[in-house]
Parts: structure tokens; sequence; C-alpha cells
């Protein structure tokens, strides 16, 4: 398709988006807790909560190394334990972002403090995390490890804390908390073969066996819970891991993976401009012919929650890597970075190719509330598939999703000053952000090639 015909199919419905909008920005969440709260009372008995179902985990970062650990369960709504989880189905179901709080506030995180080595904080003496199976830590690996929901009983020290974490822009949001005194297993988990292959590997690097996993089907999601609960890498070196470092950990392995895979593959041989959006936030994915680069330009409305002054002028911030991709960690675009750059590079992969990338990322006032990465790199991921569903239950508004087609354009530069036309900046501005936009990276890659 014409990348003008591309653009035009894209203008948006603006009174449809004045109606999801009002549906959206329904603030009901101390609704959802205060039926949690009754929920609660419901489910324990003394100081137990019996029939609990723990989908997952979460580890913390707060006074790091001796960190909270927790298992997170539903209250009350056992049955549908697996739908609490964080994953690419809540895009597929058309999750808005009051749907990702009311899962959240749902989930029960009951918490012990553990280091990061060793299960105990009382005594350095204790087995370190590698050996241990039992205890608090031990069921939160059985947890995490495990193929599905797990059922357990735990021990509260205490009653919740309904409080809502609100999340970052890379973990998402937390519900209510209560310290947990102990928790014991009610059934025996099954633990797929690949990831007992990995557990039974003293030897095997984390890397290593997070690359396994993935060529073993297993998405990011399920990854970064096993390694967040210290189950991967060599022996010496397994240690619980914050899970919002884990999923930044995970999406740059899997990257990194995946970039060599194509990295002799031959280049794209035209100029493509992908679209989507989800949640107030924007996506173009501009892919054009050459050896592999990459960046990802953020720009962050006023009003935003990553820009809250409504008389500030929009917020840009970029990061961006050459063929042989970083050295050092992305400080202005974190973990959006990398997520955005694995969607880009699965799809790569997937026809064996590799292109020049520039992602543009913008969000608007519309995203009200922070629901996670999983959510940039669930738009980008799906900028090149076809999706499921009509396009309003995914927040697009009453008009047709093009996900799954692309515009085109003469050149790189022609495809951005175009997209620049639908941009809440100047084409003149993201050049001076952007280094791909502003041809410095590529030609940084020419000189160096001609040494």
């Amino acid at each position: 398709m014409r990348l003008d015909d591309y653009i035009e199919e894209l203008e948006p419905d603006e009174e449809a988006e004045r109606r999801r909008l009002a549906k959206e920005k329904s603030y009901a969440i101390t609704d959802h807790l205060a039926d949690f709260e009754r929920r609660f009372d419901d489910a324990v008995s003394g100081d137990t909560l019996v029939g609990s179902t723990a989908p997952s985990i979460f580890v913390g970062r707060s006074n790091y190394p001796d960190i909270p650990v927790g298992v997170l369960s539903p209250v009350g709504d056992e049955d549908a334990a697996a739908e609490y989880v964080t994953d690419g189905d809540w895009y597929q179901q058309g999750y808005a972002i009051d749907d990702v709080l009311q899962r959240r506030t749902g989930l029960l995180n009951s918490s012990k403090r553990a280091n990061v080595d060793s299960p105990s904080i009382a005594s350095r003496l204790t087995p370190s995390v590698h050996d241990t199976w039992d205890g608090f830590v031990g069921i939160q690996r059985e947890v995490a490890i495990a193929d599905r929901p797990v059922d357990l009983e735990i021990g509260l020290d205490d009653t919740p804390d309904l409080g809502l974490d609100a999340g970052t822009d890379v973990a998402t949001p937390r519900g209510p908390r209560a310290n947990a005194r102990n928790a014991e297993l009610r059934e025996n988990p099954y633990v797929p073969r690949p990831v007992k292959k990995t557990l039974e590997d003293d030897d095997w690097q984390a890397e290593g066996a997070m690359t396994y996993l993935y060529r073993r089907g297993f998405d990011v999601y399920d990854i970064n819970s096993i390694l967040s609960a210290g189950a991967l890498g060599q022996t010496e070196q397994r240690r619980l891991v914050p899970t919002r470092w884990s999923i930044t950990a995970v999406d740059d392995t899997v990257g990194k993976y995946l970039r060599g895979r194509i990295r002799n593959a031959p280049s794209v041989d035209e100029v493509q401009v992908w679209a989507n959006e989800y949640m107030g936030n924007r996506y173009w994915v501009v892919l054009a012919p050459g050896t592999w680069e990459f960046e990802l330009v953020e720009m962050k409305a006023p009003g935003s929650i990553w820009n809250p002054n409504p008389n500030d002028d929009v917020w840009l911030q970029s990061a961006s890597e050459g063929y042989e991709g970083r050295s050092s960690y992305v400080e202005e675009t974190a973990g959006a970075y990398y997520a955005a750059r694995l969607g880009v590079l699965e799809y790569l992969e997937s026809i064996g190719r590799q292109a020049k990338c520039l992602v543009l990322r913008e969000v608007s006032d519309d995203y009200w509330a922070p629901v996670g990465v999983w959510q940039v790199r669930e738009s980008v991921r799906n900028a090149f598939e076809g999706v499921p569903g009509s396009a309003s239950d995914r927040g697009l508004g009453e008009r047709e999703s093009l996900a799954g087609e692309y515009g085109e354009a003469e050149t790189f530069h022609e495809a951005v000053a175009a997209v620049a036309t639908q941009l809440p900046v100047s084409y003149a501005r993201l050049q001076r952000k952007s280094e791909l936009a502003a041809g410095l990276q590529s030609n940084l890659n020419a000189f160096s090639n001609l040494e």
C-alpha cells in the first residue's frame, strides 16, 4: 500500500475516541479494592488464606540485597487464576488500562523478606538460593517454574495493605500486600521438561539457559519469572532477581540472540512503515534496506503520566544501537527500548531479513496510568500481525485496524518525513533528537566500513 494511502487510513475517528476515553477513565479502582477486602475476609480462616491459587510471583528491589519476595494469588477468583498472569493474552483480549488495574488489584501479594543469595536474612549459614526447595523461597520457586497456577495455603502475619502501587515504565501495577508467615503446597506442580533441564545443568550460564527456553517455545513472560526466582544460571551465580530487572534482562538477552540470528541475513528490499495503537500509545515502525540498526524515540505528551505538567512541551527521549549492538544499558528509554527492539527482531528473524529500524512511540495523555512495559512489547509485536477482534476492542476506536499491513515509501527519509506529519513534534525537532532521522548513524556506519 502506498504510504500516503496507509497514513490516511489511520486517521482516528474522534467521536469514537471520546466515547472510548469516557469509558476507559472510569477510575473505579477504589470500588475494586473495597470488593477485594470483602472477598479477602471470606477467604481467610483464622490467619490462613485457604484455597489460594498462585499463578505468578513478584520479587521486589527495595533494600537490596535483602528484598521482598512474594507469591501473587487472586482472592475469590481462584478458578480464573491464569487470567491474572501478565502476558500477551492481555493484548489479544483487548485489555484497557482499567482492566489491567482491576486484575492487579485482585491479586494479593503475600511476601517475606529474603536475601538474594540465601533464603534467610537471619543467617548467612543457610543454604544458598540454588539449593532451596523448601520454606517460602522454595515455594515461590515452585510457583515460578510450574506450567500452570499452583494451589497453596498461605499463613499470614497481618491483614493486607490495600494500597495500590502504581507501577513503573517496566513493571505492572501491584495491588494489596500482606506479610506471609509461611506457605505450603497443596499439590505437586508439573514442571516442563525444558525447565527441568536448565535447573539440572549447574554449568549453564543464565544467558544460554534463557535462549534455550525461548527456542523451546517459552515466551519472555515465562522466562523472566524463572530467572526472578533464582532458577537459572551457573550454580554459584544463581540468585533472586527483582522482577523489574528480570523483565529487561530477558528482553535484552533474547534480543541479542535474535540479532545474532539475522546478522548475516539479506536486507529487506523496500522501505516499510508499520503502525499500531494501544492504550493511548501510538507506534510507528520504519524498516529500511541496510544492515541492522535500531533506534527508539519516545514522545511524551503534556499531561501524560511521564510528563504530567499540561503546560510543558512534548518530552523527547531516544536511544539507539548500530550493527554491533550496545555496550551499555539504555538510560533514557529504559525497558521500553528492549521491549520494542524484541518485537522488531522477532519479526525480522521470522522473515529471515535484517533492516535499519526506527520505532517512534507517541505517549498521549490518554495513557493515564502505567501498566508496564508489556504493552510496548505487544504493541510492536502486533504491528506486524493481523490481530483477532475488532479495533474498538483494543482501544483503537471504531475504525479498521491496519495491523498486518504496511505503507511503502521510496526512501527512509521520505518515510520518516511523512510519518512526522502525524507526530506531535516537527520533523526538524525529530531530526535533532534522532540519529537515524538525521542520518547520523547511517553515515557513521558507512565511514566505519571504509576504514
